[in-house]
């Protein structure tokens, strides 16, 4: 009894508590009240495509619409070749096309929330790794319509970890509050990156845990996750998101 009490215990202190937190200050905020109302434009942090010659790759990251967005956010992909005229956004999302392509501005806002920059890159290395990202994303084994649940995944998250597993030389992983990043494929509950730095364990994204050089030590909970950054010292923290020490 007494050890099921401190688990209990363990558990609101580091999952339900954060959640509960960020529930009641989201709550407070001022959001649009549909994604009609929502501003989808862009957010201004991108440069215009002709003043930027080199290669780039950028990963998004912003909290979603409704209630939903103090405990989960959307993540996306955009890349654009050397010298070209326009960037390449990919989106998977609920509707629509499986993968939408350009389905909105590269740096667009999300239901209004402002993106972040998960990881950009450009120049020679960012040339040599879109062809690689093109394969992931042309090889999303939830690319087809209907391969898109909300939670626990496959998500919008989901495609996006995906991509950054397959080509761990990006150097990143998405944020904590990324509820469907650790959704492995059905039938697979243990996944090791390509250069072997990072492994993930994972019960259809419910429960797992992942260690390595980018994961750090995380463990996951129904979506939430917890855990330490270890190559940017952090703490991640259910719903909150990562904090800087």
């Amino acid at each position: 009894m007494k050890v099921g009490r401190k688990v209990l215990i363990l558990f609101l202190a580091i999952y339900l508590m954060p959640a509960l937190a960020s529930a009641g200050y989201w709550y407070l905020l001022d959001r649009p009240a549909s994604w009609r109302e929502a501003n989808w434009s862009s957010a201004g942090i991108l440069p215009a495509p002709a003043t930027e010659p080199r290669a780039t790759v950028h990963i998004f990251s912003a909290a979603t619409g409704g209630m939903k967005g103090a405990f989960a956010s959307h993540a996306w992909i955009v890349t654009k070749a050397a010298n070209a005229s326009a960037y390449e956004r990919y989106d998977k999302v609920g509707w629509g096309s499986p993968v939408r392509r350009n389905g909105y501005p590269a740096d667009a806002f999300w239901y209004s929330n402002r993106p972040r920059v998960v990881v950009s890159l450009a120049g020679e290395e960012a040339a040599r790794l879109i062809p690689k990202i093109e394969a992931a994303i042309a090889a999303y084994p939830y690319a087809q319509p209907g391969g898109y649940r909300m939670w626990p995944g496959p998500n919008s998250n989901t495609f996006v970890a995906h991509v950054l597993k397959s080509v761990p030389e990006l150097g990143a992983v998405l944020p904590p509050e990324a509820v469907g990043r650790d959704f492995l494929p059905w039938g697979t509950f243990f996944e090791l990156a390509p250069d072997g730095r990072d492994f993930h364990v994972s019960l259809v994204g419910l429960v797992g845990f992942s260690a390595g050089v980018r994961s750090g030590l995380e463990f996951h909970l129904a979506g939430l996750v917890a855990g330490i950054d270890v190559a940017r010292p952090g703490l991640k923290i259910p719903a909150l998101g990562r904090v800087g020490i």
